[in-house]
């Protein structure tokens, strides 16, 4: 079983969201201050309602409906950390499966993680685009990210922007979307997506931590999270094949983590390590 290990929390995928939910909808009818002014502002499509709230209730106050970042994602990991619930992480290929994962959320009150895999980015571009230098994956993914922004905010709940994986060969995916996050950043102070995931796990540790830091540099300057891989997820997933690993080569090992907390934490603390046991 994969859990993410974190420096600032620890996600555990599933349910778990009962803890919390109990009156959140009712408290919010009654709390409803200014509208967001983010995409729904610019669109001139005003959250109304519950939507309308710039914290949400029952959770830390930076913690807001629509896509969280910077201080209001580690507030929320760090909340669900202390209070022991769950964020299910869901990796979506289309508008209607992330309008799908906002109504599940928002009937739950209940904050989710939406994320996109490089072929999934690549499928929700559609497949007729070409793919070279994976320009159809970022499309796709910088598509979904502005849809998940848009309709976060309507749904009126929060919600963590992720990409999932990415290994060596697809870094120029995340490279991509990344300089679309820098370029979110100039105009709204914050970057694109929440967070993306690095998983160069079939690297040697070494040079596994040495890109991560490079990245990680980046990602402090707009307060975007970075979620690294030690240990190799087993069989085939997007379109990365292990099923021939060594066995012992799956599991993340005890010094290795510590040695990622070492040498990431001077950069920046805004980081998780997902590890296999």
């Amino acid at each position: 079983m994969k859990f993410v290990v974190a420096v600032l929390a620890t996600i555990v995928m599933g349910s778990g969201a009962d803890a919390f939910t109990a009156g959140v909808r009712r408290s919010a009818r009654v709390a409803s201050v200014s509208v967001n002014d983010k995409i729904a502002g610019e669109l001139d499509i005003p959250c109304e309602e519950e939507c309308a709230l710039e914290s949400y209730p029952n959770m830390p106050p930076s913690v807001h409906p629509g896509v969280v970042t910077g201080q209001a994602l580690v507030d929320l990991l760090e909340d669900a950390k202390t209070r022991g619930y769950a964020i299910p992480a869901v990796n979506c290929v289309s508008s209607s499966g992330i309008n799908a994962c906002l109504e599940a959320a928002r009937k739950n009150d209940a904050p989710i993680i939406i994320q996109f895999s490089s072929g999934g980015s690549q499928f929700y571009g559609g497949k007729a685009l070409d793919n070279k230098n994976y320009a159809a994956a970022i499309a796709g993914a910088v598509s979904g990210a502005f849809h998940v922004r848009t309709m976060a905010e309507q749904y009126g709940v929060p919600v963590i922007l992720h990409t999932d994986h990415c290994a060596k060969k697809l870094l120029p995916w995340v490279d991509g979307l990344l300089a679309a996050s820098e370029r979110y950043y100039e105009k709204h102070g914050e970057p694109l997506f929440s967070s993306h995931m690095i998983d160069l796990s079939e690297e040697p540790i070494e040079e596994n931590i040495e890109i991560c830091k490079d990245y990680l540099k980046r990602f402090a300057k707009i307060g975007m999270l970075l979620e690294m891989e030690l240990g190799i997820t087993g069989g085939e997933e997007d379109g990365v094949n292990n099923e021939d690993v060594a066995t012992e080569d799956l599991y993340s090992k005890p010094e290795e983590i510590f040695q990622v907390y070492e040498e990431l934490t001077p950069i920046s603390d805004m980081f998780t390590v997902a590890a296999a046991f």
